[in-house]
């Protein structure tokens, strides 16, 4: 018969495996408690945000909705894209100048990684520096071996294998421009093989007039814009001037100014119509690693209205943010997923567009087609958000969370501590079957099994204990 002794034994077993694996199996939603991103559904990573108060580790969004599965009719300037600032200042990249790097940070992943996870803009400094252009953090104007990070073409060639590699997908480069050496950004773009996939500067719209649709702009190979800081370098080297197609707001401090959405000095203003492009950059002057997760978790969404106001209703096209992948839970990939989802079909998210067959019964995967009520909106709960990128059709993103730390490490039970946990239940089935006599030895026997998984269990994950 079962005694209190066994029944207590059994609690203890099962308490040990809810702390140490708090999702036993690979596909915990949205949210839900973790103890490493394998417990996780795809396009989730295990994280928490300090800064917010969130210390538990939960399942938390790490990749964008694929535009392509919303919808593909629609002209490129009706969308909203992530765009990741001074997408080359990753945290612990290697110096290719021999220097210890003496600058700050804005991401920590690959623009390879970061480009896998849904981002499609990228904001890259480029400066003449040791006879080649560089990406540089600067300081009082000039690229120093302590603030450079890489050649600008390795980041280049990394976008150019992207492109080559998804032929569907659109990728902005806005580039703020320190380079003077003649022809240096078109040399640059032809070593990188990338001007065949150049928008060409002769048929961009001017004047507010729409784009193509992100399907003519495919079809087409006109899969990547690039815009200078330098208006000269149009008329030079054929590269579109930044602020002639695009309205932008203050970057830094004054960009995340609650209620507030001033345009950049070097903007038309956000209300002028001038360009149908319409960049909006939310990330503090001096960005703050263990800050991001709260800046993306409280307060975006009100900057995004904000702008949208001040703009008198006009959607920001590009989202710029510091280390995109971090927030509370859903992030900088909720806010797109509401900004698209107004845009597209009137609904407050993209996955309560309404669904339409078009005509082919039993075809899913595409959410508001053309023609299909705007504003007519499925009903959702506030719990509903996507658990992993492309769940409507199109695949998912291949990117991972590359954070350094304990995040990368394995930390779900292991073949042996799984054995271990097994053989503890065993013994305490033994133990309740043969009677009271064998309890004190088979109860000793598992609180010894039950010391070794929680040792090499957290030896995984805090491997400096």
């Amino acid at each position: 018969m079962a005694s209190s002794p066994c029944l207590f034994q059994f609690l203890l077993s099962f308490s040990v495996i809810a702390h140490a694996a708090a999702c036993a199996a690979p596909g915990c939603q949205l949210l839900s408690p973790c103890s490493g991103a394998e417990e996780c559904a795809p396009g989730l990573y295990c994280g928490t945000c300090p800064a917010s108060g969130k210390t538990r580790p939960s399942c938390t969004r790490g990749q964008a909705t694929r535009q392509t599965d919303i919808e593909k009719g629609l002209p490129f300037n009706k969308y909203t894209w992530l765009v990741t600032h001074n997408s080359f200042s990753i945290v612990n990249s290697p110096s290719f100048t021999g220097v210890q790097r003496v600058t700050f940070y804005n991401q920590e992943d690959t623009v390879t990684n970061q480009l896998l996870n849904g981002v499609r803009g990228l904001m890259l400094d480029m400066y003449d520096f040791e006879g080649d252009i560089w990406l540089c953090h600067s300081f009082q104007g000039q690229c120093y071996n302590f603030t450079a990070f890489e050649p600008a073409i390795n980041t280049l060639k990394e976008v150019e294998a992207f492109l080559t590699n998804n032929p569907t997908e659109i990728v902005t480069i806005f580039i703020e421009d320190y380079v003077r050496t003649p022809k240096g950004l078109s040399s640059l773009f032809t070593n990188a093989d990338l001007m065949k996939y150049l928008y060409p500067l002769a048929e961009m719209p001017t004047n507010g007039k729409d784009w193509p649709t992100i399907t003519e702009m495919a079809e087409k190979n006109y899969r990547l814009l690039v815009f200078t800081s330098v208006a000269s370098k149009e008329a030079d080297e054929g590269i579109a001037y930044q602020w002639r197609y695009v309205l932008e707001n203050e970057p830094g401090d004054p960009g995340i100014l609650p209620g507030s959405c001033p345009n950049r000095r070097e903007s038309q203003l956000l209300t002028s119509r001038y360009a149908s492009l319409f960049l909006q950059n939310y990330f503090p002057t001096i960005p703050v690693q263990n800050d991001a997760c709260k800046e993306h978790s409280s307060g975006l969404a009100e900057m995004v209205d904000a702008c949208y106001k001040a703009a008198e209703k006009l959607m920001p096209n590009f989202l710029s943010v510091n280390f995109y992948l971090r927030s509370d839970g859903r992030g900088v990939f909720d806010i797109l997923d509401r900004m698209n989802g107004l845009t597209l079909c009137g609904c407050p998210t993209v996955f309560a567009c309404k669904e339409n067959n078009g005509g082919k019964e039993g075809r899913v995967g595409h959410l508001t087609k053309p023609g299909a009520p705007f504003g007519v909106c499925k009903n959702i709960s506030s719990s509903s958000s996507p658990t992993r990128a492309g769940d409507h059709g199109g695949g998912t993103y291949a990117g991972y969370v590359e954070f350094s730390g304990f995040l990368l490490r394995r930390k779900s039970f292991s073949f042996m501590e799984m054995n271990l946990f097994y053989c503890s239940m065993i013994s305490i089935l033994i133990s309740c079957w043969v009677g009271s006599l064998l309890t004190p030895i088979f109860f000793i026997f598992h609180l010894s099994h039950v010391a070794v998984i929680i040792y090499m269990h957290y030896q995984r994950l805090f491997p400096s204990i």
